[in-house]
């Protein structure tokens, strides 16, 4: 009957032990070198960095980032503008024309827009189309000294 009962209490604390999986009080508290999750806006430094290729008239590395900024998060209205503008001075107004949608969906038909827009038919070659938008962007904003010199630039040729 001693037998049964240390027989018992053996199988009574095995089954603690295994409940509580055998633990020690020991935490592994080791620091890892993972790399956390960025906070905030991803598509940031992209579109830092495609700004400055554009000021740089590098305008292949400034569409790359531009991109890359868009497709990390759609709906960047700066990302889109910057993509447009940078396939109009790469002369691809067929891209140019899909950012241009992308982002009057993202941020709706604003002055500063259809200012890009006009200048855009202005590269092309398309001088109507360009006034009416350049007309369009002059009415809507509150200083136009960009417009009056795409309107000049529109006049000249």
């Amino acid at each position: 009957m001693r037998h049964t009962r240390f027989t018992a209490a053996a199988v009574a604390i095995a089954a603690v032990f295994m409940v509580t999986g055998c633990s020690t009080s020991a935490v592994d508290t080791t620091k890892t070198t993972a790399i956390q999750p960025a906070a905030g806006d991803v598509s940031a430094s992209d579109l830092t960095e495609g700004k400055a290729q554009f000021r740089d008239a590098n305008y292949g590395l400034a569409e790359q980032h531009f991109r890359k900024a868009v497709e990390l998060k759609a709906d960047n209205a700066e990302a889109w503008m910057g993509l447009a503008a940078a396939y109009d001075e790469l002369g691809r107004f067929d891209f140019a024309d899909r950012a241009y949608d992308q982002l009057l969906k993202v941020a709706g038909r604003k002055p500063q827009i259809v200012n890009n827009m006009g200048y855009s038919q202005l590269l092309r070659g398309n001088r109507k189309k360009a006034r009416v938008l350049l007309l369009e962007a002059k009415a809507g904003m509150a200083d136009a000294t960009v417009v009056n010199a795409n309107l000049a630039l529109l006049n000249r040729g």
